[in-house]
């Protein structure tokens, strides 16, 4: 097989699920989170195209880094085995565009936000010379649950994610 055959091959077969890939290797899901597998590697959980083996501490992503891990092939020997077990693949979901997600920050309530203050100066016992900047520069707020919501900024200094911390004693809601 040439080099440009095993990467349209490779291509094809890269849009495989990877729940797909672990059905027919023989592992279980587990019983309580539909994430989890038991395999003859360890415990892998999955999201979307990305595993993670917390028995040996090594994940991977997409459907060939899955049938390496599993049992143990090269590149090429993983590319033929998902091709020969899925013929009739789509071409990878790589060529097709993706839309990014839209970022959605809980918004902030002022009115909220002398509990976060306390929580983390008396409680947590933070020094109010770090506590008084974040909040002032708008880098650390409070939500309408009260929870301490510190921003996370990437290139530009632009929001790009969020930590929250719950600073009641009433548990997260489970979703």
């Amino acid at each position: 097989m040439t080099f440009g055959q095993l990467r349209d091959l490779a291509n094809q077969v890269r849009a495989i699920s990877l729940e797909s890939v672990l059905r027919l290797s023989g592992a279980e899901p587990d019983r309580y989170d539909q994430r989890k597998w038991h395999t003859s590697q360890g415990v892998l959980s999955v999201t979307e195209a990305k595993f993670m083996n917390w028995t040996c501490g090594c994940g991977g992503g997409g459907a060939i880094d899955l049938v390496i891990h599993l049992h143990g092939l090269s590149f090429q020997e993983a590319v033929q085995w998902l091709h020969q077990r899925f013929p009739g693949a789509a071409p990878s979901q790589a060529t097709q565009v993706t839309t990014k997600p839209t970022l959605a920050l809980p918004p902030p309530d002022p009115s909220k936000l002398w509990r976060v203050h306390r929580y983390l100066v008396v409680e947590r016992r933070l020094p109010s010379a770090i506590i008084d900047p974040l909040i002032q520069s708008g880098r650390l707020y409070a939500d309408r649950r009260a929870n301490a919501v510190f921003l996370l900024l990437g290139k530009e200094n632009k929001p790009v994610g969020a930590e929250l911390r719950g600073t009641t004693s009433r548990p997260w809601p489970r979703r």
